[in-house]
C-alpha cells in the first residue's frame, strides 16, 4: 500500500496527447442541468437502473445451466449441484433434477465436472486505471517477478540488453521493503550507462534513476526543493544518490520515459489489464477515488466490453462534478449507468499515508523512533469535508492507515452522519492499524472497514521487526476482532500497490501467514473460510451499494460467477491462493476461460 493510496503523477496533463481529462476520449455527453433533468426522468424506465432484483415470469427458461458440480450460492449456505441463469440474471439454484426443469431447446448446458462455482469475487478497493497504465507502459520489476536483489539487477540488465542504446529502461512496482532496501544511482549505473533508467517504487511516490537519466532530463546539480515536498536525494558528499521523491520531482522525468498517452492507449491498457484481473477470479473492481469526473461518461461507455464489472468513487475535490449524475440514483445504492456495467458509489478522502513509508498517523511512535506520522488534514478540515459529502447526499470512504487518523475520521463521520446508514455504508479504507476500542466505536456508528490483507502477507515481518514491533503488528488488519464485534468488512488488493487476486486475500485472512519468513501474524485475528469468502462477495457488495445485485447467487441477482478447478472448502487453507480459476462470467456472459 503506497503513501497516499496512489500518486497523481499519471493524471498530469503533460503526459497525455490531449490532456488527462480525455484519457478515454472526449465525452460526447457532459450533462448540463437540462440534461440532468432529462436523465432523471429517463432512468425510471431503464431496466439496469432498478435497485431491486427483477421478478421473472413464471415459465422462464434458462439461457445457461451449470450442473454436476458444487454450487455455493452464498458462503455459509449448504452447496447445491446446479445453477440456471437467463437474461444476464440468476434464475434458480438447486438439484440438477429441479434446475433441468428450466431447460429449453436453446439452453446451453455446462458440465462443471466437479468444479466449484461461487458468486463472482469482488475487489472493493482497486486502482484500475493506474494499474492498467503501469502494466501497459512499464516493466513490472516488483517482488513477484524478482524476489531477490540479485534477480532484480539481472532482470534489469536483460531488459537493457534488448533495448536500443539511448532508449529508456523503465520499471514499476519495486518494493524497497522486500527487495533489499533502497536502490541507488551507482547500482543502476552498474546496470547500464548507455540507457537512462527510471525505476518507480510500489509506493508510487518514490523512484530511483541512474546518472544518464539526470542528463537526459536536464536536471541541474544545484536544483532545490520543489512544490509539495518534491526533492532529489543526495549522498554524504552532496551528490545525487538516484532517489527521487514526490510527484513534482518525478514529473521532471516522466515526460521523457513515458510515451504520450492517447485514448487508444487508455482503452487498450484497461481492456488488457482487466482480462488479466478476470483470470484471478475477479468479476468486479471498485476504483476508489482515482477516476476523474471527466472520465465518467466515456468510461461507462467503454465498460460493457471489459472483462470485469467496474465501479468508482470520486475524490472529495470532484464532489460537485457528480451533480449531473444524481438522476441515476446517487446515494445509498450504487448509481448504475444504463446499458453499461459501470456504477458510482461514495466519495473518497485520503486522510493519511502508509505504514511502509511511516507517513500514516498514529497515537504511538514507530519502533525505535519518536515519529508518529501526520494526517493529511486537521480534525476540523476533515469534519468540514465529511459534512459536505453528507450534505450532497452520499456516503464517505476515508483512507486511514493509522489509529490517530481513524480517531479523527470517526469523529467526522459521527458529527455528520451519526450512526445513520440512510445514505449508504461509510467505510474506513485499509484500517491497517486500528485499536480495539475503535472497532467498538465503528460498530456503534455502523461504519465498516475494508482490509488490505496483503499487508499481513508481504509486510508482516517488516512491520514486526522494523516499524511497529510484535504487539502492534499482531493486531494489524484485525478481521478476527471484527467478527467478535459483529462488524461487517471486506478484503481488497489496493492494486497496483499489491498483487491482484481475491483468493490470496482469502488465504491470508484464514492463515495470517507472512510469506517472507513463514511467520504467523496475530493468530487470534484469523477467520474462517466462510467469513473470508463473504468479505469478497456479499459483504463487499454491501460496501459498494450493490448488495441487492451482487455478492450471492439468489434469483434475480446479476449472473456474475467465478468457477474454480478445486473446492476451497476441501483444500489446505495454505493452498487456496493457488487454486486455478477456470472461468469468470459477468452479466451472464463468459469473460474469462
Amino acid at each position: 500500500m503506497c503513501r497516499y493510496c496512489v500518486s497523481d503523477l499519471y493524471l498530469a496533463d503533460e503526459l497525455f496527447e490531449h490532456g488527462s481529462a480525455h484519457l478515454f476520449g472526449r465525452p460526447q455527453f457532459m450533462p448540463s442541468r437540462r440534461d440532468f433533468l432529462a436523465l432523471s426522468g429517463a432512468t425510471a424506465s431503464l431496466p439496469l437502473i432498478g435497485l431491486s432484483a427483477p421478478a421473472f415470469a413464471q415459465g422462464s427458461t434458462a439461457d445457461v445451466i451449470f450442473t454436476n458440480g458444487t454450487v455455493v450460492t452464498l458462503p455459509g449456505r449448504d452447496p447445491v449441484a446446479a445453477l440456471a441463469i437467463g437474461q444476464g440474471k440468476v434464475l434458480a439454484a438447486g438439484s440438477s433434477e429441479d434446475i433441468m426443469g428450466l431447460r429449453s431447446t436453446d439452453t446451453e448446458i455446462i458440465d462443471l465436472a466437479g468444479r466449484t462455482l461461487l458468486p463472482g469475487l469482488l475487489d472493493s478497493h482497486h486502482h484500475t486505471v493506474m494499474a492498467a497504465l503501469v502494466f501497459e507502459l512499464l516493466n513490472d520489476v516488483g517482488y513477484s517477478v524478482y524476489p531477490t536483489r540479485q534477480e532484480l539487477i539481472a532482470g534489469l540488465r536483460a531488459i537493457a540488453a534488448r533495448t536500443p542504446p539511448g532508449q529508456w529502461v523503465s520499471g514499476a512496482k519495486f518494493d524497497n521493503l522486500l527487495q533489499g532496501g533502497d536502490l541507488s544511482r551507482q547500482e543502476l549505473d552498474s546496470v547500464s550507462t548507455e540507457h537512462p533508467i527510471f525505476i518507480w517504487y510500489v509506493n508510487s511516490h518514490d523512484a530511483c534513476v541512474n546518472s544518464m537519466a539526470y542528463e537526459v532530463a536536464k536536471i541541474p546539480p544545484d536544483i532545490g526543493p520543489l512544490p509539495a515536498n518534491g526533492r532529489f536525494g543526495r549522498d554524504a558528499s552532496g551528490q545525487y544518490n538516484g532517489l527521487i521523491y514526490e510527484e513534482s520531482a518525478l514529473l521532471k522525468f516522466a515526460p521523457f520515459f513515458l510515451p504520450k498517452i492517447t485514448p487508444e492507449i487508455g482503452a487498450k491498457s484497461l481492456t488488457d489489464y482487466l482480462k488479466a484481473v478476470a483470470a484471478t477470479g475477479t468479476t468486479f473492481v471498485h476504483e476508489p477515488g482515482t477516476l476523474r469526473a471527466e472520465w465518467i461518461e466515456p468510461f461507462a461507455k467503454l465498460s460493457g466490453g471489459l472483462s470485469c464489472r467496474t465501479s468508482a468513487s470520486v475524490m472529495y475535490t470532484d464532489l460537485k462534478a457528480l451533480a449531473p449524475y444524481k438522476g441515476l440514483g446517487l446515494g445509498p445504492k450504487a448509481a448504475q449507468f444504463p446499458n453499461a456495467t459501470f456504477s458510482l458509489y461514495a466519495v473518497k478522502i485520503v486522510a493519511d499515508g502508509s505504514p511502509q513509508t511511516e507517513t500514516a498517523a498514529y497515537t504511538e511512535p514507530f519502533l525505535n523512533s519518536t515519529n508518529k506520522g501526520k494526517p493529511n488534514f486537521t480534525p476540523e478540515q476533515l469534519k468540514e469535508m465529511v459534512a459536505a459529502i453528507k450534505d450532497f447526499g452520499m456516503p464517505v470512504i476515508i483512507h486511514c492507515s493509522g489509529d490517530y487518523t481513524v480517531d479523527i475520521a470517526l469523529d467526522a463521520i459521527e458529527a455528520a452522519y451519526g450512526s445513520s446508514t440512510a445514505l449508504g455504508i461509510n467505510r474506513i479504507e485499509h484500517s491497517t492499524f486500528t485499536r480495539a476500542d475503535q472497532y467498538k466505536r465503528m460498530k456503534s456508528l455502523n461504519v465498516e472497514p475494508t482490509f488490505l490483507m496483503n499487508c499481513v502477507r508481504f509486510y508482516g515481518k517488516a512491520y514486526r521487526e522494523q516499524i511497529f514491533g510484535p504487539e502492534r503488528t499482531n493486531f494489524s488488519d484485525a478481521a478476527g476482532t471484527c467478527i467478535k464485534e459483529g462488524i461487517n468488512f471486506s478484503l481488497h488488493t489496493d492494486a497496483p500497490c499489491s498483487p491482484v487476486g481475491p483468493l490470496t486475500l482469502v488465504e491470508t485472512a484464514i492463515t495470517r501467514r507472512c510469506i517472507i519468513d513463514d511467520s504467523i501474524i496475530g493468530a487470534d485475528q484469523a477467520i474462517t473460510l466462510d467469513q473470508a469468502l463473504r468479505a469478497v462477495t456479499i459483504d463487499a457488495a454491501r460496501q459498494i451499494g450493490m448488495e441487492d445485485r451482487l455478492g450471492s447467487l439468489d434469483p434475480g441477482k446479476e449472473a456474475d460467477i467465478t468457477i474454480l478447478e478445486d473446492n476451497p472448502y476441501k483444500v489446505d487453507p495454505a493452498r487456496i491462493g493457488k487454486i486455478k480459476v477456470s472461468e469468470t462470467w459477468v452479466a451472464g456472459k463468459q469473460r474469462y476461460s
